[in-house]
């Protein structure tokens, strides 16, 4: 499958509406890696580890499609970075959470022709331009996560609360009942953006409600 081919697969998942919707998520590759912490810089933490992950992240996923356009001919487009937010039973919309407590998992989804071996090469290649000792934390990974629902948000990230009592609504309309972590999938880019058109796909896996609850898949290793 081409990279053309492989985005126009992932459109239902990627161009949600500003209505809530149910999704299936089918098994994909990821480059992920795990952390915890608050997102956004503070006086403490001038970079977060968050966005340290941001900076090793994207060497990888530009290396990849480099190496992909070169030794097969195909030209995917680098997916947007999107991060799985688990606040563990208290969740997502609980304020009393300190950011220090937040468990997240970044990734960037991958098309099908990265595999294992392909992904240590390119680690290896930024290795070499760029080191990095958070590229060793880096894993590719091929992940499912199933019935989800989700909805587009825009606006800024701090105003999501409604957006994603909107969603879990929906849900509960639905029958069903939130799985696993916040899932957030980052269309705009804030450095570039103005915050109230910053666009946010706000995804969350669900289960049949009464069902037996899963483990986080969200939680940092």
């Amino acid at each position: 499958m081409a990279g053309t081919e492989f985005e126009l697969s992932l459109r239902s998942l990627y161009s949600p509406p500003l209505t809530a919707v149910r999704i299936d998520v089918p098994e994909l590759g990821w480059l992920m890696v795990d952390g915890a912490g608050a997102p956004t810089e503070d006086a403490a933490a001038p970079t977060t580890a968050f966005q340290q992950a941001i900076g090793v992240l994207y060497p990888l996923a530009y290396t990849l499609k480099f190496m992909m356009k070169r030794e097969l001919g195909v030209n995917p487009r680098v997916m947007p970075l999107e991060a799985l937010w688990d606040a563990g039973e208290a969740g997502i919309l609980d304020s009393s959470l300190a950011p220090a407590e937040w468990r997240w998992r970044a990734m960037i989804v991958q098309p099908p022709e990265v595999t294992p071996e392909r992904f240590e090469r390119a680690r290896d290649e930024v290795a070499r331009k760029r080191p990095n000792a958070l590229l060793e934390r880096v894993r590719f990974e091929r992940w499912a996560e199933g019935p989800c629902v989700q909805i587009l948000h825009v606006g800024p990230y701090a105003a999501e609360r409604p957006t994603i009592e909107a969603l879990l609504a929906f849900a509960a309309a639905e029958g069903l009942a939130p799985r696993g972590p916040h899932h957030e999938i980052y269309l705009g880019d804030p450095r570039l953006a103005a915050p109230e058109r910053l666009r946010t796909i706000l995804r969350q896996g669900v289960q049949p409600a009464g069902a037996r609850a899963l483990v986080p898949v969200g939680a940092a290793r």
